[in-house]
């Protein structure tokens, strides 16, 4: 305790110190500048989808996987035929299960040459870095974390301080989520890495969407990569912390391939041995969506675009455009929704012009974040009085199995919404990391796809409508009440029976607690 104690105060000093820095620490480091493959076309992928590519002109090929499972073998696949470069972004990197048999992949195709650059936020690695920055120690992997904090230990309480002090700027984060081979083909959408997100986890299942793409719009994605890649912001790992010895290296990697091995029976493993996306997807089996595509992106110092400092990329401004230009109908998924006023006034437009709205969001049972949904909650009438139709997805799920595909593994029957996705007129569809709240427009960067097709539109909305039916979803009403004082009604089914509650559903008295503790406090800036 004594020792834990003096590692505190010495933080506090230290956090007073440095807590206050506009620069995340390292950013004096020597880095080499570097840049996606340029001849992608050379490659074995850039080979076999040529044709195609020749064949469809300007467009790019999308196909749309919902399935955990597929999404993480798509990534497995795709690192195993990496033949020249494998460029990896993401907010969250968990070394669990999923995390640790794809980082193994990611290593063997650094084994075989291919040159791996890993940038991931500081967030979630922050205190838990050791095993993933162990990585770096590859000769052809180069791993760098987005505005890292100074303290890399594991003392939660100098972390808190730190972060309390400096949280200016440590409260801007890299939420963008990217898996691009070869400059060739690539993954975009919502999903991290972690058992959550890829249909494995007992605890809960992140209902989630990936889609993969091929042909011109990697390329732009790429260039994106590449921003946040030579960004100032992007800290290099040996600049964090000392490189490990080949020694612990060796250990690292013998670990994984004894995970690999231990799971190899299991019947997650037993599944994902059966699926093959990658594979059907350049065999033609499974056929690509072609269409016209935009890539969507913030620059990576994005504070100070915003502040005027920078001239840059602001995803907010595009993808607030094409809701601007909505004629008929809006369907979102947005598992964080807090619309702010800029936003509310967007939707007002819209209904103004009797544009449906219609809204995808968690419940309070679904939500892991609570503090996200005591924000969205004020906004919860207001919504609904403007027309908006309004669905909170249940935990449980009464029909797991709609048309298009099933909703869920078999790991648990706990789930919630992390896909982020809006459709437009069901013409074109945006499918990235943005969530429909002030944290991705005005503080996290965020990227994501813009894709003009109907075909590929009507494959989200066939998947809203299921998520959206009663089983699966409480539609949040309205009910006229003789005090003139409108009152909601979550309206449901249970094995075949309707239901109306009329008090918030499904949720224990201390999470409706701390909800309601949480709405009082003025933080709706973060969220």
């Amino acid at each position: 305790l004594l020792t834990a104690l003096r590692v505190l105060i010495a933080w506090v000093a230290a956090a007073l110190i440095t807590g206050c820095a506009t620069v995340p620490p390292g950013a004096d480091y020597p880095r080499e500048q570097t840049v996606a493959l340029t001849q992608p076309e050379q490659t074995v992928l850039g080979k076999a989808f040529a044709d195609r590519i020749r064949e469809h002109a300007d467009l790019s090929g999308f196909r749309l996987l919902p399935a955990g499972t597929d999404g993480f073998v798509l990534r497995a696949e795709m690192a195993a035929q990496a033949q020249r470069t494998l460029d990896v972004q993401y907010f969250i990197f968990h070394m669990d299960v999923t995390g640790k048999l794809l980082l193994d992949e990611v290593l063997k195709s650094a084994d075989r040459g291919v040159r791996v650059r890993l940038l991931i936020d500081d967030l979630n690695l922050s205190g838990r870095d050791a095993q993933l920055t162990m990585a770096a120690a590859h000769p052809n992997v180069e791993m760098r974390v987005f505005n890292p904090a100074s303290y890399r230990g594991g003392f939660s309480p100098a972390r808190t301080v730190e972060f309390a002090l400096g949280w200016p700027r440590l409260t801007y984060r890299m939420h963008n989520k990217l898996f691009l081979v070869d400059n060739i083909i690539g993954v975009a959408g919502g999903r991290n890495v972690g058992d959550e997100y890829f249909s494995i986890s007992p605890d809960f299942e992140f209902g989630d969407f990936d889609v993969f793409a091929a042909g011109p719009t990697v390329r732009r994605l790429s260039t994106s990569f590449d921003a946040y890649w030579n960004s100032p912001l992007a800290i290099p790992v040996p600049a964090l912390s000392t490189k490990a010895t080949p020694e612990a290296f060796e250990t690292f990697r013998t670990a994984l391939r004894q995970h690999r091995a231990e799971k190899t029976d299991e019947e997650y493993m037993r599944t994902v041995a059966a699926g093959d996306p990658l594979g059907r997807i350049v065999n033609g089996q499974d056929p690509l969506i072609w269409a016209p595509s935009q890539v969507l992106y913030d620059s990576p110092e994005k504070q100070k675009v915003e502040d005027g400092e920078l001239d840059g990329r602001l995803l907010r401004e595009r993808l607030t455009q094409a809701i601007r230009n909505t004629s008929r109908e809006l369907m979102m998924v947005s598992p964080y929704l807090v619309p702010g006023e800029e936003q509310m006034k967007l939707l007002t437009d819209l209904r103004a012009r009797n544009v449906s709205v219609r809204i995808l969001t968690n419940s309070l049972e679904s939500t892991d974040v609570p503090a996200v949904h005591a924000g969205y909650r004020k906004y919860r009438v207001p919504l609904l009085q403007l027309g908006v139709q309004l669905y909170e997805v249940r935990t449980d799920l009464g029909r797991p199995n709609v048309s298009g595909g099933k909703l869920k593994g078999n790991q648990t029957d706990q789930y919630a919404l992390h896909a982020k996705v809006f459709v437009f007129d069901r013409s074109k569809a945006f499918i990235g990391s943005a969530n429909f709240d002030n944290r991705s427009f005005r503080l996290n960067t965020e990227v994501g796809l813009m894709i003009e097709s109907p075909e590929l539109a009507q494959q989200i909305a066939q998947r809203f409508e299921g998520i959206a039916q009663p089983a699966n979803s409480y539609q949040v009403i309205l009910r006229p009440q003789p005090d003139g004082m409108p009152q909601l009604v979550w309206h449901t089914e249970e094995n075949g029976q309707k239901l109306d509650f009329t008090d918030e559903p499904g949720s224990s008295f201390l999470r409706g607690l701390a909800v309601n503790v949480l709405s009082l406090l003025p933080i709706e800036e973060q969220l």
